[in-house]
């Protein structure tokens, strides 16, 4: 069929149908509130309204239409004399119909006469005198017989076009002469009639004529009688026939044969021979299946479309097209076709169309489609394919569409570098990672869960529509190509479970190379974020579908900067903000959680504002909460009393960000003075030493001969040397402060050990014991101990100063009894372990042998943190 034919036929049943649609529409009218009598200055509708016979209306009246009615009669009085009619609709009256002789000739320009459903119980042959400009008669279900056609009814209609005969009582097709003068007619159809034959004869009148579409579809036609082809000859002699409708008439292999034969040599473009019982079917070997005698005898007629679909074929035998080498179209959807044998499409050269859908293949074999070097489309959908050869597509050259929906794929080995591909509602879990290219992907119906399928598809050169509706994208890989299209400009992935990919925070960069994306439809992801910056990338998309996800709120930086319609509908958005939509010019936000409290008043106000178009009904922005106004439209709401509120927000808002700074600049001082309070120390003591007077240096004299006798054990005389020596003995340095008396420089050699230790504790104001293991080893160190101790008691002042090195527990010093003592009574200091409260500690030191007069006796020791041990 050509697209011409193919149109006419549409045109024709959807006409017919729209027809019948208009008029149950407007007999439910007044049911509606729709008056359906009234005229409009060139229409005049008077449709079911129990009219008895023609109204009076103006002369300027275009189109009339009477149908519903209870016309009886129809005669030349009945009309006014309307000049500028050309639409007359008196079909389907609820009573049958009388026409009389020249009963239209008041309507010298009507161009359309509709008499279709109406009972016509007499029919004057000359009822359609004087109609010279009628290109349509619509006679269909009138309860016509053959008198209509043999008694010259039609003659002097130079004009008519179309003639439609349908749905009658014909029984015979002899064509009065008259028809031979009809030479403007294109389109007559005789289906749903009784006619058993057609034969040359018949159709004589009719000789020399191009009709662009003739049916005699549902009429049994040959298949109730015995036919003699030899008397009968060809029907359609000397005629060309653009689309010849001959479905529903129960034709068998031998039929077509025997009538593909008898019209051998007449040009007929389009045969449309559906709803046939050729085939085998599945299970019946008894029946026949056509083979390459079947459409022999269509070789001379230039065939150039061929529909055989709703039948029974099972089997494509070899060779059973091979005489319609000018065929473009081929379809054989909705037969029972479960295999194709070799060479079944030899000879089709210029096919470009095969619709081999809603049939029974389950496997395709890589010589299915050999002999067709030109097809464009193939359409395979609705079988049961669960396998395919990988070079069944291969050397296709001029390939352009396959569909392969709904089918039972679940693995493929190859697809075709064509340009648009169906692959939907079949069973893949995966794609092959061959080099691939097209225009246009559809895989939407699958179980596709793994994203590095998405990014493979994503590389396709050239694509620009990828469809992957209703999959299961939900696990990300490691490792994956990034995504770089440059030509993709719509992508659907909706009804997929991209949320739990991406709530492992990984393929947050699936669209980050589609820089020419204009739309996208994330619906039904069970989405309850959107990852930073997921559309950042995105800067030609105009078009976004949110629907149907879980997200509760929307930040800046979600939405693309150039969106401009925007669907997210359906989702738990509580309180969004309006500057989000700044670009957009319409969205869809309909039947969302809205908690309607203040923080909506700025959404209120402007969805009441906006000049953006915003689908659905007011009924459909709705409150959730608070329960009092659960169900009740936002745009119903008020905003007055929230400025109020609105201003103790801030104000609370403002002191939380104070006391926030606040809180944060104490830590971070505490954690800072904490952290260097060794070098906070040396800035305190060089600070101290600007503004006051060095306490060392203004004392007053005294009679003692040293500031300290500093006792420790001869084997911690290096880690004195270097951790008090030299930075408080006068001797190591004249920046020092004290004159120190140690064992090893001051005792007088040969002198008595024990006269040395009592000249040194009473010779010095203070006596400083070093306390390490070594110490606690060394008898004379503990010696010296206790005449320190002695002298504290004896003086009743502090005299002693105990300092622990190293890592000496309580148990350690309590197991010496003149320690012990000293412990339980007195405090006593610790060289600190962390080398920046070094400097600190010898501050506490130098203080503490400045320190004069009684000490006030103290409970519990001050223990400072130990960082540093000595060896």
């Amino acid at each position: 069929m050509s697209v011409s034919s193919l149109s006419l036929l549409l045109h024709r049943i959807m006409g017919d149908c729209l027809d019948l649609l208009l008029g149950v529409v407007l007999l439910t009218s007044p049911a509606l509130g729709i008056s359906s009598c009234f005229f409009n200055g060139w229409r005049a509708l008077y449709l079911s309204c129990n009219l008895t016979q023609v109204p009076q209306v103006p002369n300027t009246t275009k189109s009339l239409l009477l149908s519903f009615n209870y016309i009886r009669t129809v005669r030349t009085t009945s009309f006014p004399f309307l000049e500028q009619l050309q639409l007359l609709e008196l079909g389907t009256q609820f009573t049958s119909l009388t026409i009389y002789r020249e009963a239209f000739r008041n309507l010298p320009n009507l161009r359309i006469l509709d008499l279709g459903g109406s009972q016509i119980e007499f029919l004057h042959p000359d009822a359609f005198q004087g109609l010279p400009h009628l290109t349509e008669l619509r006679l269909f279900f009138c309860g016509l017989s053959d008198a209509v056609l043999k008694d010259g009814y039609f003659r002097n209609l130079a004009s008519l076009t179309r003639l439609d005969l349908s749905k009658n009582q014909i029984q015979s097709l002899h064509l009065h002469p008259s028809f031979r003068e009809l030479n403007s007619l294109k389109s007559i159809d005789f289906s749903l009639n009784q006619i058993p034959i057609v034969c040359e004869q018949e159709f004589k009148p009719l000789q020399g004529k191009t009709l662009s579409f003739l049916s005699l579809a549902d009429n049994h036609l040959y298949s109730r009688v015995s036919v003699d082809w030899n008397r009968c000859l060809n029907p359609f002699r000397n005629m060309v026939l653009e689309t010849l409708d001959v479905s529903g008439n129960g034709w068998g292999v031998d039929i077509m044969r025997n009538f593909s034969n008898a019209i051998n040599g007449s040009q007929i473009f389009s045969l449309v021979l559906t709803h046939h019982i050729m085939g085998s079917s599945f299970g019946f070997s008894n029946l026949k299946d056509p083979d390459q005698h079947t459409f022999a005898g269509l070789a001379r007629s230039s065939m150039i479309q061929l529909d055989i679909s709703h039948g029974y074929i099972f089997s494509l035998n070899s060779g059973v097209f091979e005489t319609l080498q000018e065929l473009k179209v081929l379809n054989l959807a909705y037969n029972k076709i479960n295999s194709i044998l070799r060479n079944a499409f030899y000879g089709l050269d210029n096919l470009q169309v095969l619709n081999i859908s809603y049939n029974l293949l389950g496997e395709l074999y890589n010589h299915d489609f050999d002999g067709l070097p030109k097809v464009a489309y193939i359409d395979l959908q609705k079988n049961h394919i669960g396998i395919i050869q990988d070079k069944t597509f291969k050397f296709l050259g001029k390939l352009n569409t396959l569909d392969l929906r709904d089918n039972a794929l679940k693995t493929i080995y190859f697809l075709p570098s064509i340009p648009n591909i169906f692959l939907g509602g079949n069973k893949l879990v995966t794609l092959p990672n061959i080099p691939l290219t097209a225009n246009f992907i559809q895989l939407s119906e699958n179980r596709l869960e793994n994203l590095n399928d998405l990014y493979f598809l994503l590389q396709v050169p050239h694509l620009q529509i990828l469809i992957l509706n209703q999959n299961r994208f939900s696990f990300c890989p490691q490792n994956h190509a990034p995504s770089k299209n440059p030509s993709l400009e719509k992508l659907f992935l909706g009804e997929n479970m991209l949320q739990l990919a991406w709530e492992t925070e990984s393929c947050w960069d699936i669209f980050k190379g589609l820089s020419h994306l204009q739309l996208l439809y994330l619906n039904k992801n069970y989405l309850n974020f959107l990852p930073p910056g997921v559309f950042h990338h995105l800067t030609a998309l105009r078009g976004l579908s949110l629907k149907d996800n879980r997200l509760t709120v929307l930040s800046p930086g979600d939405l693309p900067a150039n969106l401009e319609i925007l669907d997210i509908s359906g989702n738990q958005l509580l309180s969004p903000d309006p500057d989000l939509f700044a670009s957009l010019s319409a969205m869809d936000i309909t039947h969302n959680k809205f908690i309607c409290d203040c923080e909506l008043s700025a959404f209120i106000h402007w969805v009441n504002q906006t000049n953006i178009t915003i689908s659905g009904s007011p009924a459909d922005m709705y409150c959730m909460y608070p329960n009092s106004l659960a169900g009740v439209s936002i745009y119903s709401l008020s905003t007055e009393g929230c400025e109020e509120e609105e201003f103790l927000e801030s104000l609370k808002f403002s002191l939380f960000i104070l006391f926030t700074v606040t809180l944060t600049l104490f830590l971070m001082i505490t954690l800072t003075v904490t952290k260097f309070r060794g070098f906070c120390f040396i800035c305190y003591k060089k600070a101290q030493s600007l503004l006051f007077k060095d306490p060392i240096k203004g004392r007053e004299s005294d009679t003692y001969k040293y500031d300290a006798y500093l006792c420790f054990s001869s084997k911690d005389f290096e880690w004195v040397q270097n951790a008090l020596l030299k930075h408080l003995d006068v001797q190591y340095s004249s920046q020092n402060r004290f004159n120190l008396c140690f064992e090893e420089r001051d005792f007088m050699p040969g002198e008595n050990h024990i006269a040395n230790i009592q000249d040194a504790v009473w010779s010095s104001r203070k006596t400083v014991c070093l306390v390490s293991r070594h110490f606690l080893r060394d008898g004379w160190c503990l010696e010296a101990f206790s005449y320190a101790q002695s002298r504290c008691l004896a003086d009743l002042n502090s005299a002693l100063i105990m300092v622990v090195v190293g890592s000496l527990s309580q148990f350690h010093l309590m197991k010496h009894q003149s320690i012990r003592g000293f412990v339980q009574k007195r405090q006593y200091l610790r060289w600190p372990e962390d080398l920046q409260d070094v400097d600190w500690f010898l501050n506490k030191l130098s203080q503490c042998i400045l320190k004069k007069g009684k000490e006030r006796k103290k409970d519990s020791a001050i223990q400072l943190r130990s960082v540093t041990t000595v060896s």
